[in-house]
């Protein structure tokens, strides 16, 4: 399986958006600081996960949050909310 997933900053309101296979293992490495892009906003909380069969279908969502930021600020104002 793979996971396209959004962490929130628990220190400032930055959110990062990634995907990967194996999610637990990966925000171990964002809070531990092994992450050079998100080292400096640790640590961090998952807000959002959705599930994909193949990597390519992940990689190509992972891609739409990143480029059309309204599709991420909807996902992060649902959480935001709550």
């Amino acid at each position: 399986m793979w996971y396209v997933y959004i962490i929130r900053s628990e220190i400032k309101r930055w959110y990062y958006v990634g995907s990967t296979n194996r999610l637990d293992q990966r925000i171990k490495e964002h809070n531990l600081g092994k992450v050079l892009s998100t080292k400096a906003y640790r640590s961090f909380k998952l807000v959002f996960t959705k599930k994909f069969s193949l990597e390519s279908k992940a990689r190509s969502y992972e891609k739409l949050l990143k480029d059309k930021r309204i599709e991420k600020e909807k996902i992060i104002r649902l959480f935001e909310n709550e």
